[in-house]
C-alpha cells in the first residue's frame, strides 16, 4: 500500500499520491507564482509587497507546499514579470525600477534570478532601452577582461562567448563539358578533336570559419577566434540581417561578402547592432 507524498495518508496499491492532493498542490503553487508576478509588475492593492511573504506562506501551508519553497515562488514570479515586460517589446525605466525593488526587498541575488537566464534577459532589455534613448549603456562587465585593444574613444556595450563565425563562399564548377575524343587516321597517327569545359555554374554556401568572442562597442564590432581575428567599423556596415539565432552583416566594400555570427539570441544581437550603429 503506497503513501501519498502530500498528505501522508494511504494512497492505494502502487500509488504515491492522491489526485486531489496533487491538484491542490499545483493550484496552490500557481497561485503563489501569480501573486509574486503581480507584485513584481507593480499591480495589485497598495502594500502588497510588504504583505507578500506572509500571504505566500499562508497559501503554502494549505497546499502541501513547504515554506522553504516560498523563495522559489518569488523567483518564479519575478521571472514571469520580466518575460511579460520583454514580450511587450520594451522594458522602460519604471518597469526596471519595480523589478529591482522587488528583488531588493526579498534579497534575491543575481545568481538566484539568472538560473534560467532571466536576469541576463532583464539586463539585455535595459541595454536596448538605453541605446534607443541615445545613451551609452555601461551594464556589461566581463569577468577577466577581453582580448581586444579598444580605442580610447570607444566604450564596450556587450560581448558574446562561443560565437560561431561563418563566411559566404562562392564555388565554381563546369557542367555539360566534354574531354574530346581521339581516332586513328593511319598507323601510328591519331587525330584528337578538341575538348570544351562547358558552362560555368556558381554555387554559394556558408562555411564555418571559426568560433570565438564577439564584442560590440560604440564604434566597432570585434571578433577573435582560434584562427580568425578582425574588427569592423559599424559605420562601414551597409546592412544588418536578422536571424533567429544570430545576425549577418554586409560591409561597404566592393569585394566584401556577407559575414554571419551565431550568438544564440538573434533578436537581441540584431537590435543591439542596429542601435549601436546609430550612436556612431
Amino acid at each position: 500500500m503506497g503513501t501519498c507524498i502530500y498528505c501522508g495518508k494511504p494512497a492505494g496499491l502502487l500509488r504515491n499520491k492522491h489526485w486531489e492532493c496533487a491538484e491542490k498542490r499545483n493550484q496552490g503553487w500557481a497561485e503563489m507564482v501569480n501573486l509574486a508576478k503581480t507584485t513584481a509588475l507593480g499591480e495589485g492593492p497598495e502594500g502588497l509587497l510588504e504583505k507578500l511573504s506572509d500571504r505566500l506562506v499562508e497559501i503554502a501551508k494549505g497546499s502541501f507546499i513547504s515554506p522553504d519553497q516560498v523563495r522559489e515562488a518569488l523567483i518564479a514570479g519575478w521571472e514571469q514579470a520580466v518575460n511579460h515586460f520583454i514580450e511587450d517589446g520594451n522594458l522602460d525605466s519604471q518597469e526596471e525600477a519595480r523589478l529591482n525593488q522587488f528583488a531588493k526587498h526579498f534579497a534575491l541575488t543575481q545568481e538566484d534570478l539568472d538560473k534560467n537566464g532571466t536576469y541576463t534577459q532583464f539586463v539585455k532589455g535595459a541595454v536596448l532601452r538605453e541605446l534607443m534613448e541615445g545613451k551609452v549603456p555601461s551594464r556589461f562587465h566581463p569577468v577577466g577582461g577581453l582580448p581586444f585593444n579598444f580605442q580610447k574613444d570607444e566604450v564596450l556595450i556587450w560581448a558574446f562567448n562561443n560565437v560561431a563565425y561563418y563566411e559566404e563562399k562562392t564555388r565554381r564548377q563546369y557542367v555539360g563539358g566534354s574531354h574530346g575524343v581521339s581516332f586513328r587516321i593511319a598507323k601510328g597517327v591519331y587525330y584528337r578533336v578538341g575538348s570544351f569545359r562547358g558552362q560555368p555554374v556558381k554555387t554559394t554556401e556558408r562555411v564555418h570559419v571559426d568560433t570565438g568572442i564577439l564584442a560590440v562597442t560604440t564604434k566597432h564590432l570585434y571578433f577573435q577566434g582560434h584562427t580568425k581575428t578582425f574588427r569592423v567599423r559599424l559605420d562601414k556596415v551597409v546592412s544588418f540581417m536578422p536571424y533567429s539565432d544570430g545576425v549577418g552583416i554586409q560591409r561597404d566594400a566592393a569585394t566584401a561578402k556577407p559575414q554571419f555570427f551565431i550568438t544564440g539570441d538573434g533578436w537581441f544581437t540584431y537590435n543591439l547592432l542596429i542601435n549601436a550603429a546609430k550612436l556612431y
